[in-house]
């Protein structure tokens, strides 16, 4: 009998050192091998490094599979990969790696953008409920006082009973906030002007009245050149007295010059996982001003999480040998107002 041959597609994976080992285990990689061609020893940290393993493979390779510190695709890149035809990413944003090249090539591209967005989205229902129970505040008063007290004459202004939150951003996280809100008593106003119809539980309104409405805020957009410090000096001046700001997304979309006296002042609160810069110098009051949660960028997926990732970016594999489209595909001309 002359012999079989082997239709899967040939595979490499390309990412930031140490990435692979979190992201794959051994299920994941079994089933990678069943569905590819892969070195499962190979992880092309630098794809214009001159090594003649990456290279070889990078030459025959159909399909890349991604991650976080995966090398530009340039056009030198993309013409030591000849046969390559599709960009799987198992993670986010591909606005690092991917460039006007891949989309001039006609390179197929898809994330995993809808599995990241599932712990943000967590994270920031967390915080929206916590924000209204007062809850850092309250375990600070807690620990300081260490006896009895009368929580419920200071508590007389917390809750979450009827609530006014306002989402700056109908992305994939800003949506799945709105549906995770759903089953509360809380009024939910949404600010995007891409959109023109709200999701269900949500009232579209501009983004001055929703902040002057919010108790507590939190911003979803894209980091954009238009959205570039869009919570300025008016729309923080327009929060009500002891309102929250969250930031869940990026840094540059808050004015944190602006932020800053009304946090240092003890007007407004904040949980902030993401700042400008990605991390505050030592002396950022940010680290000690009780009213502010600060956390360094642990919102995305993390840990198990990362397994969620890997599932949808395997999902896509098995799409493409079997000829059907990305379920999550990724094109050109999205980018210019998502993440």
């Amino acid at each position: 009998m002359p012999p079989t041959t082997d239709r899967r597609p040939p595979l490499l994976l390309a990412m930031g050192p140490g990435i692979a080992d979190r992201l794959l285990t051994d299920r994941h990689r079994t089933r990678l091998a069943a569905l590819t061609r892969t070195d499962p020893h190979l992880v092309a940290h630098d794809l214009t490094a001159p090594d003649a393993r990456t290279a070889a493979a990078l030459a025959e390779a159909e399909l890349l599979l991604t991650c976080w510190g995966a090398t530009p695709l340039t056009p030198r890149v993309l013409a030591r990969a000849p046969r390559l035809r599709a960009v799987v990413h198992a993670a986010g944003s591909v606005k690092h790696h991917i460039t006007d090249a891949c989309w001039d090539r006609g390179l197929r591209v898809t994330s995993a953008a809808g599995a990241n967005a599932l712990p943000v989205a967590e994270y920031t229902l967390a915080a929206i409920l916590f924000a209204g129970k007062r809850v850092l505040r309250s375990a600070q008063r807690y620990a300081e006082l260490r006896s009895g007290h009368g929580w419920l004459d200071e508590s007389a202004g917390w809750g979450n009973y009827r609530r006014t939150v306002g989402i700056v951003g109908a992305s994939r996280i800003g949506r799945r906030v709105v549906e995770l809100l759903r089953p509360f008593d809380i009024e939910v106003l949404l600010y995007d002007p891409y959109l023109t119809a709200p999701p269900p539980g949500a009232v579209l309104t501009g983004l001055d009245e929703l902040c002057a409405r919010s108790s507590v805020v939190s911003v979803h957009a894209p980091q954009l050149p238009s959205t570039y410090r869009m919570i300025g000096a008016r729309q923080l001046a327009a929060l009500p007295d002891g309102a929250t700001l969250i930031n869940t997304s990026r840094g540059s979309l808050v004015d944190e010059d602006a932020l800053l006296p009304h946090l240092t002042a003890g007007r407004l609160h904040a949980v902030l996982d993401v700042t400008d810069p990605e991390l505050p110098p030592p002396d950022s009051p940010l680290y000690s001003l009780p009213n502010v949660l600060l956390t360094p960028h642990v919102a995305g997926s993390l840990g198990n999480e990362l397994h969620r990732m890997t599932d949808q970016a395997l999902d896509e594999i098995a799409r493409y040998t079997r000829g059907e489209p990305f379920a999550e595909e990724v094109r050109a001309a999205d980018l210019g107002h998502s993440a």
